[in-house]
C-alpha cells in the first residue's frame, strides 16, 4: 500500500515555510506527496530586495514565482499542482479584487480541488485553520475550500463528472509555528552565551505566537520528527528568493544544530478522522500522520 498525502496551501512559498520537512521525509519513505498552491502569488511584492533575479522579478513576478516553486518542488521531491486562482492580496480596506481567490464563491472554487482529490486519492490532507494560520484572505479561503472539499469529495452524488468519489481518511491543520517550538528553542539558546542576542529575538517571536494561540482553540495531535530534513526544508524555502532572503532572521536566525536538539519537529492538529485512533486513544500524540490509515482496498 502506498500512502498519499495532500497539502493545500495558499501561495507558492507557503509549502516550504509550513511542513516542508514532513513532505520531504514522507516522500523519501515511499509515500506520494502532492502540494496544491491555490493561487500563483500574483499580488505579492518583492520581499527580498537582493533577489538574484531582480530584473525578472520586476518584469514578471508571477512568472518568477512559478520558477521558484518548480525549484522548491525539485528540492522536496514532491508533486505539485496549481489550483488556478488569482492571489487576492492583503487589502487595507478588506476589499479583495472581484476575480481573486477570496472573492470567488466557495461552491465554485472547491470544484477543481475535489477533482484533484478524486484523481490523487489522498489518505491524509493538511491545510490551515479557520484563521488561515494568519488572517490573509487567501489563507482563510484555503481553509474554507479545503473543509468543503473534505465534505464533498466522497459524496457519490456530488458532481460525478469530477471523478469517482474518494473520502480522505484524516484531516490535519498545520501547527508548525507554535509556542512549544519557540519555548524550546529559547530555552536552548539561553544555554549558550554567544547566542544571547538570538534569545532576545526568540522571545519576541514567542510573544507573537502566544498572542496568536490565545485567539484559537486546538491542540497538537501529531509531532513529526524532521531532524534529518532541516537543511532540505531551508533549501526549499530559500528557493523562493523573491520572498525570503537567504539570511532572513525569522526563518534562519538560529543555528540548525541547535534546532535539531531543541525541537526537531513539525506539528499538526488532527481535526477530523474517519478511522479509529491508533490504540483506541484519540488524545494520544501521534508521531505519524498515517497512523490508523486503512488499506483503500478495504475502505
Amino acid at each position: 500500500m502506498t500512502y498519499r498525502l495532500l497539502a493545500v496551501h495558499a501561495h507558492p512559498d507557503d509549502e516550504s515555510s509550513k511542513g516542508a520537512g514532513t513532505y520531504a521525509m514522507y516522500e523519501d519513505r515511499g509515500a506520494e506527496v502532492m502540494i496544491v498552491s491555490c493561487t500563483g502569488g500574483e499580488a505579492g511584492d518583492i520581499l527580498n530586495t537582493a533577489v538574484p533575479s531582480r530584473a525578472h522579478a520586476q518584469r514578471d513576478l508571477p512568472g518568477l514565482r512559478r520558477v521558484e516553486m518548480a525549484e522548491a518542488q525539485r528540492i522536496l521531491g514532491i508533486e505539485h499542482r496549481w489550483l488556478g486562482y488569482r492571489d487576492s492580496g492583503m487589502p487595507a480596506d478588506g476589499l479583495v479584487p472581484a476575480d481573486s481567490f477570496a472573492a470567488i464563491p466557495i461552491e465554485i472554487s472547491v470544484r477543481p480541488l475535489v477533482r484533484l482529490i478524486r484523481e490523487f486519492r489522498p489518505h491524509v490532507m493538511v491545510t490551515y485553520d479557520e484563521n488561515g494560520g494568519y488572517p490573509h484572505p487567501d489563507h482563510i479561503r484555503t481553509h474554507e475550500v479545503s473543509i468543503r472539499a473534505w465534505e464533498l469529495s466522497g459524496d457519490e452524488e456530488y458532481r460525478p463528472e469530477l471523478g469517482s468519489a474518494w473520502s480522505i481518511q484524516k484531516l490535519y491543520y498545520d501547527r508548525t509555528m507554535n509556542s512549544n517550538r519557540y519555548q524550546s528553542l529559547l530555552h536552548e539558546l539561553k544555554k549558550h552565551s554567544e547566542h544571547e542576542h538570538l534569545a532576545d529575538r526568540m522571545e519576541a517571536m514567542l510573544a507573537r505566537v502566544l498572542e496568536h494561540e490565545q485567539a484559537r482553540q486546538g491542540r497538537i495531535g501529531a509531532r513529526i520528527n524532521v531532524a534529518e530534513y532541516l537543511q532540505r526544508r531551508d533549501a526549499a524555502l530559500r528557493s523562493h528568493s523573491s520572498q525570503v532572503a537567504p539570511n532572513d532572521a525569522f526563518f534562519f536566525g538560529y543555528p540548525r544544530d541547535l534546532e535539531a536538539v531543541a525541537y526537531p519537529f513539525e506539528d499538526y492538529e488532527l481535526v477530523m478522522s474517519r478511522v479509529a485512533a491508533p490504540g483506541g486513544d484519540p488524545a494520544a500524540l501521534e508521531t505519524d500522520l498515517f497512523a490508523g490509515i486503512i488499506d483503500e482496498g478495504a475502505w
